[in-house]
C-alpha cells in the first residue's frame, strides 16, 4: 500500500473503490424490498450531505461473510521517544523523526498510526479500508487534558475514511492539524457506522486510541 508521508506535497494517494457496501440515503433502505439482498450490505447515509462522516447504520443481508478485528492500537514506531510515552506511538513513516506539523495533536498522530495498522490487519485478511462497515473507537485523555481529543481523532479518521464526494466520487481535501486541506492519505468512499467512547485507561501505557472494525468480504457483494 502506498502511503503519503507528511508534510511531503508531491505524494502518492491510494484510491480505494467501493466494493462490498452500497451507500444510500436512509429513506431508500425501505425501498429495497424491506432490506438488503442476501450477501449485500447497505450503508444508510444522512440526507443532504455531500461528504457525511459516518453512516446512520448498516443493513447486512443474509449470508454475508463478515470479518471482525480485535481492538488494535498504534504501533510503537517512534523508538526515539521513551517507552510507554504517548510520543512513542507516532508513526514515523508519516511523521519523520516523530516531529508533528503545526496543529497536529498527539491523538491525531496516534489515530493515523492505528488506522494504518487497521489497514495492514485488513490486508492480511484479504480486505481493504473500503470493506469496513462498522467501527468502534476508544479514546483516552492525553496527559494533562481533561477530556479526549475528539476533533483530533476525527481529522485522523478523515485521512482514511469518508473523504470522497458522495455526488462525484472524487477525493475531498481534508485537514491535517491546522494546515490547509490537502489530499487524504487514502482516498476511500467507505462511511462505516461508528461510535466513540472516552476510556479512563487503555490497555497499553501511552495509547490514546484503540479501534475495532467489522468488514464485509467483497465476494459477499453478490457480483456487485
Amino acid at each position: 500500500m502506498t502511503r503519503r508521508k507528511l508534510p511531503a506535497m508531491a505524494a502518492a494517494v491510494v484510491v480505494v473503490s467501493l466494493s462490498a457496501t452500497a451507500a444510500v440515503a436512509a429513506p431508500e433502505i425501505a425501498k429495497k424490498f424491506g432490506g438488503p439482498k442476501p450477501t449485500e450490505t447497505v450503508s444508510m447515509l444522512p440526507e443532504g450531505q455531500e461528504n457525511p462522516m459516518i453512516a446512520e447504520g448498516v443493513a447486512i443481508g443474509a449470508n454475508t461473510a463478515i470479518y471482525k478485528s480485535s481492538g488494535l492500537g498504534p504501533a510503537a514506531m517512534n523508538t526515539a521517544a521513551p517507552a510507554g510515552s504517548e510520543e512513542r506511538y507516532i508513526d514515523t513513516d508519516v511523521f519523520p523523526g516523530g516531529e508533528l506539523p503545526a496543529g497536529v495533536t498527539i491523538t491525531e498522530a496516534q489515530g493515523i498510526n492505528v488506522l494504518a495498522r487497521i489497514g495492514e490487519n485488513l490486508e492480511r485478511a484479504g480486505l481493504s479500508y473500503d470493506d469496513v462497515i462498522t467501527m468502534r473507537v476508544f479514546l483516552q485523555n492525553p496527559d494533562g487534558e481533561e477530556q479526549m481529543d475528539f476533533a483530533g481523532w476525527n481529522r485522523a479518521y478523515r485521512q482514511y475514511f469518508a473523504n470522497t464526494s458522495v455526488a462525484t466520487g472524487k477525493p475531498v481535501p481534508v485537514r491535517l492539524g491546522t494546515a490547509e486541506p490537502a489530499e487524504p492519505l487514502v482516498a476511500n468512499p467507505a462511511r462505516p457506522s461508528r461510535f466513540a467512547l472516552e476510556i479512563e485507561n487503555l490497555p497499553v501505557d501511552g495509547w490514546l486510541v484503540e479501534v475495532e472494525v467489522d468488514a464485509a468480504y467483497p465476494s459477499s457483494a453478490g457480483g456487485k
